[in-house]
């Protein structure tokens, strides 16, 4: 037998004893007023931060009450709806949004030649490094490898443990403008070599922006369409950012606050992101799709759609979670304004690619979901689609590999951890150290302390 097997058996054997050692009932977390996951029973976080990096608006307060509304997400003070509609659709959103995150004012058309300039400079790796580091231990979690990456990339840098701001700030921009690099080559290195296809690396082309790029470096013919490239442009600038609160976010200012390194810092908040209550909704979203479009036989019979929500949500179909992925969120009640902006991208991209059938069956989805959770669950607030919803079908349209989904979400969201690396160094100062309280039961068989 191996010591794998042994050290698994060995485990296995244990698993009892952690579990009944480690179990701590609920009532206990209602007795001593614990808001577990940092959330209050309608999902509010408990305040332990400020910041002027990003905002989210879900509630208003009126007369001591909150009311769901509408939500909203502000960028430095600015709406994300206008943004977009500024930005997105004219090459280069990401970058100049990139540049408002992290220094808290919309550049000029100068300072965005330079800033991008500056980006596209910075798109190169250590001479060898795709070799002797990203395909020599090719994986299918493409997210550890990217983690392993950026790790190994502080041995490159002779001041990777200088913690002030000039020198934060160079390792933030030069890690955001190589993601795309690192998450490609990656799937590549899986792709050759546990997948058995062909391999082809191509650079970075300094005159592209991050999207064109990302589709140039991942096809092998390196051709895009321009409404392939704006609507991968404006689903990065959706998910670059969204408060201080959500789990990788928080993760990012926690390891800051410890004095920790960049490098250290963005690995932890990958080694976040990757986990499938944070970055993985999307692809649960295609799986799910493709699961009510092999069991439904009409797919314009509303009923038909109804019954088998109803069923997903009883755990009587799809995955057997009781959730319809896509719908909800820990934050928005009435509407996600991530989502109502992608998804007037997704009209264009549909039509390019001739999948329009496809687009009524989300939006179908996307109208009856709600009533069906509202008649079946407990809810304390709106219920509606999130901007996993469509994106996952965005990537599915662009012909990128699911396996990408994920280091996609990163590619966008490394532009918000850098910046709020950058606040809580500026402002931190002290370390993040919640509480927590103590409930085991002292063992009476220990010896008297008088005893030493």
């Amino acid at each position: 037998m191996s010591f794998e097997k042994e050290l698994y058996d060995y485990s296995v054997s244990k698993t009892a004893l952690c579990i009944a050692n480690d179990t701590i009932p609920d009532e206990l977390f209602r007795e001593y007023n614990v808001n577990r996951g940092l959330r209050d029973v309608h999902g509010k976080g408990i305040l332990t931060g400020l910041t002027r990096i990003s905002e989210i608006t879900a509630f208003r307060e009126i007369n001591g009450s909150r009311i769901p509304c509408a939500g909203q997400l502000f960028y430095r003070g600015y709406d994300i709806h206008y943004l977009v509609k500024r930005y997105c659709g004219n090459r280069f959103a990401f970058e100049k949004l990139t540049y408002l995150l992290l220094f808290g004012e919309l550049p000029t058309d100068a300072e965005a030649d330079i800033f991008i300039g500056m980006l596209n400079r910075f798109r190169d790796l250590p001479t060898n490094f795709v070799r002797d580091v990203i395909m020599k231990a090719p994986s299918k979690d493409i997210m550890n490898s990217m983690t392993r990456s950026t790790l190994t990339l502080a041995s490159y840098d002779p001041y990777a443990q200088k913690t002030d701001i000039p020198n934060a700030l160079r390792q933030c921009l030069m890690l955001i403008a190589t993601f795309p690099m690192l998450a490609i080559y990656a799937y590549h290195a899986y792709s050759h070599y546990e997948k058995k296809e062909s391999m082809y690396i191509h650079r970075p082309d300094p005159e592209l922006s991050a999207a064109e790029n990302i589709l140039a470096m991942l096809r092998p013919d390196q051709r895009y369409s321009s409404t392939e490239a704006n609507v991968l442009d404006a689903a990065l600038v959706l998910h670059m950012e969204h408060g201080g609160g959500n789990n990788s976010t928080f993760t990012t200012r926690v390891v800051t606050s410890s004095g920790s390194d960049t490098y250290a810092t963005i690995a932890a908040a990958m080694s976040s992101l990757k986990g499938p209550r944070h970055g993985g909704a999307n692809i649960k979203v295609v799986q799910m799709m493709e699961n009510i479009r092999d069991n439904i036989q009409d797919q314009e019979d509303d009923d038909e759609i109804r019954d088998y929500l109803s069923r997903i949500l009883k755990k009587d179909a799809f995955d057997h979670n009781g959730l319809i992925y896509g719908m909800g969120h820990a934050v928005y009640s009435i509407s996600d304004p991530r989502e109502l902006s992608l998804k007037l991208f997704v009209q264009k991209l549909a039509e390019e690619k001739r999948r329009q059938k496809d687009l009524a069956l989300y939006q179908k989805i996307e109208s009856l979901a709600p009533e069906v959770i509202a008649g079946e669950r407990r809810i304390y607030k709106g219920v509606s689609p999130n901007v996993d919803f469509y994106s996952g079908f965005v990537y599915d349209m662009l012909g990128i590999p699911r396996e990408l989904y994920t280091p996609l979400f990163a590619i966008a969201r490394i532009s918000g951890w850098s910046a709020h690396r950058i606040e809580e160094l500026v402002g931190g100062g002290k370390i993040i150290r919640p509480a927590y309280m103590s409930v085991m039961e002292r063992n009476p068989r220990h010896m008297d302390a008088d005893s030493f």
